[in-house]
Order: structure tokens, then sequence, then C-alpha cells
């Protein structure tokens, strides 16, 4: 599949955005014609340069409001194209994006359109250009992809052709099936771009909202896989709009983005896989059809069984060391080769680093996760643009996988085991004698702070490169604002990250201010708060406001009610069963969250996150 993107997706200089997508990986590029026109590079130059980077300068656009006019109107119109078309030639651009009227046409003719459609193509054809013919979702006569291609069909001109953009397609939840039925050789362009669902004009849709595949929620996959039915074989070009992206770093959302067009590709070839055609699903579905395009797979990796650790780096370890002593943790010693301690609670390991760490207050660092191959998930990863992360390692030491996240969280892919253990344990507190955990634990979920240009990148990192889920996502409201959360899970919930977008005032530092977490479930939570109680913990303190609602809510049980009150713990429940947990302080951005889930409750106790957002804003600034 040849990979292209629009110059207008990217923030900085038209050089800036070349050499970044270069960098990236993309085959070809879309010139949007604002970036050329302020760009101090003459098309002479920007041609050497794409040559020079091995990009190929795939589309020149948007040419706007062509069709359904007057006379006058399109004399000058045919003249503007032309200046176009002379200055495709300096660029040595053979494509441009003609996009179906919005401003100015006043007859809703087809066969008027027609015509000046085909006086544009042959005016076109003399300059050796082809005319891609694009429905706005918001065009004033033509609006429908199936519109502009008979259009192009009644003009039959071999230098005029459709594009098909799937954002102006599935915004207003077009059937993609009959792209099948479109002539291949007048599919002169593909663009794609995500975009959540959303209830608003399409206009500020397409131009705000619009995400790379994978981070939002169009079924991008089969619109791909109806294009490639077709026999398409042009570039599949990004178009996104988007107010984040065009604000953030160039090299790094230009990899983001290539990487949601490495997804884009597999997930296509698997729809294709599972959706025969009429024809194969007549012949029990063990007929496969090649075609033209051909569509890249990565290596197949299972979604993770669960945590296998998770790590905190800190310069001065006393806070928390004493911390997940009172929780019941117990010290398993000190790695036989590195500066980093190993706490245990059942099968729940928490890695404390004091490597690197000179003046750092106590921050997650890093996250384990068992998978069935660690190399062949590292492949993957690193196929899809993941930054490889490495530690020295000594003889018979777990050598780990590693890789970068979008907030720069460390992702460690391990071997796991049935029972649940891990064999790199042993490389902690040699000759110690270990005592056997009090109780059962294990790591129910991890929240982590998002920076806020970083969000939509991480989700499709996850999604990508770990097989977890996005679930819809929530707001939850805070003293500094709402916090957007959203929780990536696997389909047994084993593994459960919730990504949280800070405050866009805290959004500027958020990995070193914002509050993250590790949450420890826990058979019988009540039992662990009394024994964390007896050791000194100091629990976030929960108002008894709190309680007064939670009984107009549930009418709960006076005594339990009263041992919730006494112990500062938070209660939910849900037709599927209950929710108990409970807050430590916070230590560095660093706190802990013990969960006691009941039945087949699945939540996270979203409607307490208020409480513990307005304490731990009262907690900070109390003076």
């Amino acid at each position: 599949m040849r990979t292209g993107i629009a110059t207008v997706c990217l923030s900085g200089t038209l050089k800036e955005k070349m050499q970044a997508c270069a960098i990236a990986g993309f085959d070809g590029i879309e010139i949007f014609e604002q970036d050329l026109v302020t760009s101090p590079h003459s098309p002479e130059e920007v041609r050497k340069m794409a040559a020079d980077l091995g990009l190929g300068l795939d589309l020149y656009q948007p040419f706007r409001d062509f069709d359904g006019v007057t006379p006058d109107l399109l004399k000058a119109n045919l003249k503007r194209a032309e200046a176009k078309f002379n200055l495709m030639e300096r660029l040595g651009m053979d494509t441009i994006l003609v996009c179906s009227n919005v401003a100015t046409a006043t007859i809703d003719d087809d066969a008027l359109r027609a015509g000046q459609l085909a006086e544009l193509a042959d005016l076109a054809g003399a300059h050796g250009v082809r005319v891609a013919y694009e429905a706005l979702a918001w065009g004033k006569y033509v609006n429908d992809y199936e519109h502009a291609y008979r259009l192009v069909e009644m003009v039959d001109h071999p230098n005029l052709g459709t594009c098909l953009d799937s954002f102006h397609i599935l915004s207003r939840d077009w059937d993609t099936a009959p792209i099948e039925d479109i002539n291949a050789e007048k599919i002169f362009f593909v663009q794609v771009a995500d975009a959540p669902k959303l209830t608003m004009d399409v206009l500020s849709w397409s131009r705000h909202y619009r995400v790379f595949p994978g981070e939002g929620q169009f079924e991008l996959a089969k619109f791909m896989g109806h294009v490639v039915r077709a026999g398409y074989t042009g570039p599949v070009s990004l178009e996104v709009f988007n107010d984040v992206f065009r604000q953030s770093d160039t090299e790094r959302t230009a990899v983001d983005a290539m990487r949601s067009l490495i997804w884009l590709e597999e997930q296509s070839a698997q729809w294709l896989a599972s959706s025969p055609t009429e024809a194969a699903a007549g012949n029990g579905g063990a007929s496969r059809r090649r075609y033209p395009m051909e569509l890249a797979t990565l290596p197949k990796v299972n979604e993770p069984a669960g945590f296998n650790f998770a790590e905190v780096k800190a310069d001065d370890t006393a806070q928390l060391e004493k911390l997940l002593g009172q929780l019941g943790f117990g010290f398993q010693g000190r790695h036989r080769t590195k500066d980093v301690q190993l706490w245990t609670m059942g099968q729940a390991r928490v890695i404390i680093n004091e490597q690197a760490a000179q003046d750092a207050e106590p921050a997650i660092a890093a996250l384990g996760f068992d998978v069935d191959s660690p190399v062949i998930a590292s492949a993957r990863a690193q196929q899809l643009k993941a930054p490889v992360v490495a530690r020295k390692v000594q003889a018979d030491e777990e050598v780990f996988q590693g890789i970068s996240a979008p907030d720069s969280t460390e992702i460690f892919l391990c071997q796991g085991s049935p029972d649940g253990t891990a064999a790199w344990t042993h490389e902690f507190g040699e000759g110690q004698e270990h005592a056997p955990s009090a109780q059962n634990a294990v790591i129910d979920h991890v929240n982590l702070a998002q920076p806020w240009q970083h969000f939509d990148e991480a989700v499709l990192f996850y999604t990508s490169a770990l097989a977890l889920e996005p679930q819809p996502f929530a707001e939850v409201p805070s003293p500094s604002g709402l916090v957007r959360s959203q929780v990536m899970e696997t389909s047994n919930g084993a593994i459960r990250l919730v990504l949280n977008l800070a405050p866009a005032q805290q959004a500027q530092t958020a990995r070193k201010t914002y509050q993250e977490h590790i949450a420890f479930a826990v058979d019988d939570l009540v039992a662990t708060a009394r024994s964390a109680h007896k050791r000194g913990l100091e629990f976030l303190q929960i108002p008894a406001n709190y309680y007064e609602d939670l009984d107009a809510r549930f009418d709960l049980e006076p005594g339990f009610l009263d041992t919730l009150k006494e112990l500062n713990l938070l209660y939910d429940r849900d037709a599927n069963g209950e929710f108990l947990h409970f807050y430590t302080a916070t230590v560095g951005s660093v706190f802990f969250e013990m969960v006691e889930r009941r039945g087949n409750y699945d939540g996270y106790g979203a409607p307490n996150a208020p409480v513990r957002h307005a304490v731990q804003y009262d907690s900070l600034h109390r003076v």
C-alpha cells in the first residue's frame, strides 16, 4: 500500500513537514496550497527537495468552488485553474483535488455541472494533469460520493476521476459497499481520516476534530476493504484537520500518522479476510481473491494476559517504602546488580527504581505486561514505530523487551507464566528469607496522565501495539476542570489501563505534576484497610457529605455504612456487583488505590472520582 499524508496534518513550515514525512517513512505527500503559498521555496526547489527526500508529490489541493456556476464565473474559474496547472508542471505534479462547490454554485443541474467539468478536464489534459473530483459532505448541491462519481461517468474523460475521502463519506453515514462498483481507473485518489462520533455541524466536525485512523470511531477498515475490492492501487493518504496536531511536534506527529496507516493496512486485510464477497460466501467462504493492492500485515499477537509489574522511579524512596509497607506489601530485597527494590503482595509486584533518579520525585516510570511471546510482541511494536527501550543486564538475568509509550512510560513485554509468577524475581534479595504474603493481591489497573498533545497518539499506541481495546471515554469533573478519562482494556479485564487527559492548567507539565496511581485488587478490602490503619497508613480523608449522599443513593445497611465512614472507604454498585476502594495520600505524583470487586462489577467507581479529585486538590492546596 502506497502511503501518503497531506501537509495540512502537521505543524511547521513546508520544509519541516516534508522532512518529518520522509523520516516517518511516507511514500508521498499532498501539498496543501497554503503551505506552498507561504513557503520561501520556489516550486522548483520544492520539487528538488521532495526528490532528495525520496517523497512523491502525489496531490495538489484544494481547488475550490468550480462547478455549478454562471458562464462568467466559469470563465474566471478556468483561468484560475490554468494558473494552478502551470504551477503543478513546475512542481512535477500530475493530480489536483477539485472539491464540489460550496460557496459559489447557483445552478443545480447535473448536465451543466458535467459540461463544466468536461471543460476543466480538457484544460487539464492539455497540461498533463488529472482532476480528482471530490464530494464535500457539506457541498451545496453535490455532497455524496456516488453523485460525484455519476458526474465523472457522464463526462467520461481520461483526465477526470474521483477522490474518495473517508470523512466525507462516513460522517454522513453513506453506505460504503457501492465503492466496489466504481471503475478503479476512475478512482484517482483516496484520503482517510478517523473521527470521534460527535453531534455537531459536519463542517466544524471536519475542520477541528478529525484524527488519525485508530484514534476515532469510524469503520475505516470496512471503508478500505471496499476500496481494495474496487481494484484501486494508488496512494492511501491522510487528510486530517486537527487543532492539536497542528500545534504538536512535527516529527512526532508524522510518526503517529505513519503508525495509523500501518495499523489501518493490517485492519483492512483482516476485514477482507473475515468478510468474503458474495461469490466466496456462496462457496462456503473458502475462496479468497487476490486484489491489485497488496496489504501488509504485522506479527500477530494475543492481548496481554496480565500485569507483570509496575515500576516507580524516585530519588528519595523512604516515603514510598513506608507507604507500601503500611499497605501490607513485603520487601523482597534489592536487585543483585542494580539500585532497584522489589515489593510484593501476592502477585502484585512493585519495583522501586533509584537508578538515574537524582532529584526525581516519585513517579510511575514503567509497566510490565505478560505476553505469549515478548520477542514477537516487541517486533510488532517496533514495526508500528514504537521506540525501543533497552536495559543493561548481566549474565543469568531476565532480558526484557522494552518500548516507550507516547507519555514516555516504559513498557516491558514479559514472558507470562500460567501461575502468574515471574522468573526474574530470583534476582532480588539473594539469600534473604521471604515470608509468604498475608493476602493475595494483583494489579487491578493503572492510571496514567497524558500530555494534551499526545492523548490520541496514546490511544492508538496501546490499541495497535498491545491489542488493548478503547472503551467509551468519560469526562470527570475536578476543581481544576474536566478530566477526560479513556479506559483501555483487554477483553477479559486482566489489563485495565486508564489514560487521563489533565485539565489545561496542568497540561503543560502533566507528567510531573498531575497525579497518577496504581490500583491493587484484594479479596477483603475491609480487612486490608483495618490492617493498614493499624500500621499507621494515612488514608485520603473522605468528607461526611459523601456518606450522606451514598446512603441516600443506595440505602446501605447502617453497620456497613459506619464501616465505610470509619475507614474512609468509597463504594459503588451496579446491576452486576459492588465495588469498594480507598486511596492513599500522594507521594510525588503517585498514590495507591486498593480495591475489591464483588460479583461481576467491571467499572472503576466513576461516581466517586469527583470526590477523590476534590479531596486531593484540597490536600495539595491546604496551607
